[in-house]
């Protein structure tokens, strides 16, 4: 489908990067930003959208997104996931590597690349895997992945225990400019555990995680950037001791950024009583404490961006007793009400929120999304503010319906979804 002439009537625009946040008119021509306020001389708009009493921001851009294809297509799609990913706005989101087959080469980034252009309904932008099959001893060649159009490298969840290995990555890495998305956890700190180690996790007798095992990996990983200089992003940081340490590298001038999870937003380690699988995610949902440290941290811009970490599962990965249950929760659809809902609790203003949704992760990756000034990719999502609803199991779209958020009265809801200037999602 090609991108048709629209106008965007009578909503309010919000555009964090630009400072904008004013009722107005968007015009898009062959799918970029083709004016702001009135049309251009002889626009003719092939669709006219009412967004009169609804927010129109750039489309929001996830970075952690498993879409299960290839390898675990019983779990989900590309097809299903960025159907879903659509349905909340999000036109843009990262695809890490632990596929299987393994995102190391490019044959297989070719596989992804084509898969997403054939049913995707978002921009699919794969992550190459930082060494050979995520086993952490053989560099990947990265020139190659980037060349085939991995966005950046990254071994997903898995931890890297040779610390002259990731040296060595940091170091290629930086010749390249390409940003290493890592996952700060210590394999050995962590041993079997699937819950943060404090006096829940005691009292319900399950093996524990300490925070140490963050900021352990955390505290290597930027004596390693401050080394190589290479560009380090911290996916899913779960301690405010984790956030501190990462004010204090930025303070020094060391080029490493941060997102959180959505859920480590709202949820903490008394989400787990009664052994509720569905909070079962690594890193673990920590304390209330946490929580806050990593609220501040978000509302500080210490923390640049807000991530899904979506993961969906089948209902049997759910179903056994709480260790053995597959960690993760299917977060697409609620990435944006649950944002939304820190505006509502104060932590963040709606424009704050909106940038950690849309330009905060367009330039961690270098990415000119994120923004809508005139000439920009036509990537928008519309929303009605004033919408509530509840998050119902059988509405999801997405193939995971592993959240703990079932039940959860939500406000705002997207409306339609502009990708390159296509219409690729409109609520009935």
């Amino acid at each position: 489908m090609t991108a048709d002439t629209i106008s965007l009537l009578g909503g309010r625009l919000i555009d964090p990067a630009n400072g904008v946040d004013r009722v107005c008119d968007l015009h898009l021509a062959t799918g970029r930003v083709a004016a702001i306020g009135p049309p251009p001389r002889g626009f003719a708009p092939k669709r006219i959208i009412d967004a009169a009493g609804r927010i129109l921001c750039p489309g929001l851009i996830d970075l952690s997104a498993r879409l299960r294809e290839p390898g675990q297509e019983h779990k989900a799609t590309i097809a299903s996931e960025t159907r879903a990913a659509a349905s909340g706005g999000i036109t843009s989101l990262c695809f890490p590597p632990d596929t299987n087959p393994v995102n190391d080469t490019p044959a297989v980034t070719e596989l992804i690349r084509r898969k997403a252009k054939a049913s995707a309904q978002c921009r699919v932008l794969p992550l190459g895997a930082l060494t050979q099959g995520l086993q952490g001893e053989q560099l990947s060649e990265m020139a190659a992945l980037k060349k085939a159009g991995c966005i950046a490298m990254s071994d997903g969840q898995r931890p890297m225990p040779n610390t002259l290995v990731l040296r060595r990555a940091l170091e290629y890495s930086a010749t390249f400019d390409l940003p290493v998305c890592l996952f700060a956890e210590d394999p050995w700190l962590r041993d079997q555990g699937c819950a943060h180690e404090g006096q829940v996790c005691a009292r319900l007798g399950l093996p524990g995680i300490p925070e140490a095992a963050e900021t352990v990996a955390l505290a290597r990983s930027l004596a390693l950037a401050t080394h190589t200089g290479a560009r380090i992003h911290f996916h899913s940081l779960s301690s405010g001791a984790s956030a501190l340490m990462l004010a204090q590298a930025r303070s020094q001038g060391l080029r490493v950024t941060a997102d959180v999870a959505i859920h480590q937003l709202h949820l903490t380690e008394m989400d787990l009583e009664g052994f509720d699988s569905r909070c079962h995610v690594i890193p673990p949902l920590r304390t209330l404490g946490d929580r806050e440290a990593l609220r501040r941290a978000v509302a500080e811009g210490t923390i640049g961006a807000i991530c899904s970490d979506h993961q969906p599962h089948e209902e049997d990965a759910k179903a056994a007793p709480f260790p053995s249950t597959a960690p993760g929760i299917s977060g697409l659809e609620t990435l944006l009400p649950l944002t939304l809902k820190l505006v509502e609790e104060k932590v963040l203003s709606l424009s704050e929120a909106i940038a950690r949704l849309t330009i905060g992760p367009a330039r961690i990756l270098g990415i000119p999304h994120g923004q809508l000034a005139v000439g920009a990719p036509a990537d928008i999502a519309i929303f009605d503010p004033q919408a509530c609803w509840i998050l119902e199991e059988g509405a999801m779209l997405s193939h995971g319906h592993n959240t703990p958020f079932l039940g959860w009265e939500l406000c705002g809801r997207v409306t339609h979804t502009l990708v390159g200037g296509r219409l690729v999602f409109q609520r009935p």
